[in-house]
This record gives structure tokens, C-alpha cells and sequence, in this order.
């Protein structure tokens, strides 16, 4: 009687998962008791042991797709930077053409070291200075010598025209070795003193993070809700609004 009422429910159990996958196919309906019920274990193991390893199969083609989805944000971001990077080249450029295109043509005044230009006289030592700074980083890639190179810019012309981007790629630099605090105060002079510069919204998300890493996450929110409403359209603001995200 116990036999017969397994053997049922083992019948039960086989006919409402039959049509969920193929199985091997066996005669349960000749041969003794025993036999029947032997044969309907062997088929319920053999369906039991294909569903793990489809289980499996599945586990594994999720741990692959999730993997692939990483990688694809990881790239994204990277590319996201690289442009973000290729803008603030251009950017860089475009500032100093247009400084050679506004100079008069070969003005010497009483010092043959100073050039005369729209914005005032900037000294040819001046132009030598920055140059040589931003050579140490674009052409040179000596990230370390850099920055020595543009605090004595800073220190010897501090109302020069390029000193906001000074600041900016000052801020950088140390951003880079992570000195949240010596980042955190470039940019802060570049936002404060600067509101008109091309680098302020770049500069206030990477002041939000200095302000994060060093535990000021109320800070951090408040700089980058600060460039979405300032520049909505922006990739900082999108990216302002990725870290949001993250609180």
C-alpha cells in the first residue's frame, strides 16, 4: 500500500513537470510494482539532475552578462573622461589662439620682454612661464615637476589672464596625487574668483569630491546640485548627476 501510494504521487509529480522538459522516455506501465516504481525514481532523478544543470547553465550566462554590463559602464566612463579630456585640450587652444589672433602685429613698447594685447601687457616672460608649465603636463606628461612650475606662476603673476587656468590645472595635478585638501583649494579660488572661466563647472564637481573624500558628503551635494542648476546641459552636470546618485 505505501509503495503504491509513492509510486502515485511519484506520478503526480512526473506528470506535472512532463511538459516543462523533454525526458528519457521509459515503459512504467508493464513489469511488477517494484519495477514501475524503480523505473519512475530513475526518470524523476534523471529530470531532477537536467533542471540543475540548466539552473546552472542559467547561473552562469547571468554571472557572464553581468560581468559584460560592468565592463560596457566601466568603458563608458573612461570615454566619457577621454572626451571630457579632449574638450578641455581644445578648450585650452582655442584660449590661446585667440590671444595670438587679438595681439597687434609685432607692438614693442619700452620693455622688449613685455607684448602688447587687448586684455593689457603680458610679458613675454609670462607667456614663457605658462608655456612651459602646461608643456610639462600636455608634451612632457612630468605630472611631479608641473606643479612646482605653475605655483611659481602663480606667485609671480597673479593677475596674469591664464592664472584661472593655473589654478585649474594646479588643482588637477594635486587632484591626481590625492591631495584633497591642496585640490580642494585651487578650485576653490578658481570658482570663487573666476565666475566667468571655462573650467568652473568641471571645477566645482571635482571640488565635490575632494569635499567627499573628505567626508563632507552634505558639501559634495550641495556642489554638485550646483552645477546642474548652473549648467544644466553640460557633461559635468551629467556627471554631477551620477554622483548624486551615489549619496
Amino acid at each position: 500500500m505505501i509503495k503504491r501510494t509513492f509510486a502515485l504521487s511519484l506520478l503526480s509529480v512526473y506528470g506535472a513537470a512532463v511538459f516543462a522538459a523533454p525526458a528519457p522516455v521509459a515503459d512504467v506501465t508493464s513489469g511488477s510494482n517494484d519495477q514501475r516504481i524503480e523505473a519512475l525514481e530513475r526518470m524523476f532523478n534523471t529530470r531532477t539532475e537536467a533542471q540543475h544543470r540548466m539552473q546552472q547553465q542559467l547561473d552562469t550566462m547571468q554571472q557572464e552578462v553581468n560581468e559584460l554590463r560592468g565592463s560596457i559602464e566601466t568603458h563608458n566612463y573612461q570615454l566619457e573622461r577621454i572626451l571630457d579630456r579632449q574638450r578641455e585640450l581644445y578648450a585650452e587652444i582655442d584660449k590661446r589662439m585667440s590671444g595670438v589672433a587679438n595681439s597687434p602685429t609685432v607692438p614693442v613698447v619700452a620693455d622688449s620682454n613685455n607684448v602688447q594685447q587687448s586684455g593689457g601687457v603680458i610679458s613675454a616672460n609670462e607667456n614663457e612661464a605658462y608655456d612651459k608649465a602646461v608643456n610639462l603636463i600636455l608634451k612632457d606628461k612630468l605630472y611631479d615637476q608641473a606643479i612646482p612650475a605653475f605655483q611659481s606662476f602663480l606667485q609671480t603673476f597673479p593677475n596674469s589672464s591664464y592664472a584661472s587656468n593655473a589654478h585649474y590645472w594646479l588643482g588637477q595635478l594635486l587632484f591626481n596625487k590625492q591631495d584633497w585638501a591642496g585640490a580642494s583649494a585651487q578650485f576653490q579660488t578658481l570658482v570663487s574668483k573666476y565666475p566667468d572661466s571655462n573650467k568652473r563647472a568641471d571645477a566645482l564637481v571635482k571640488l565635490g569630491i575632494t569635499e567627499m573624500e573628505r567626508s563632507n558628503s552634505a558639501r559634495a551635494k550641495q556642489l554638485w546640485e550646483q552645477v546642474i542648476q548652473e549648467f544644466p546641459d553640460s557633461p559635468s552636470s551629467k556627471d554631477a548627476a551620477k554622483r548624486l546618485k551615489t549619496l
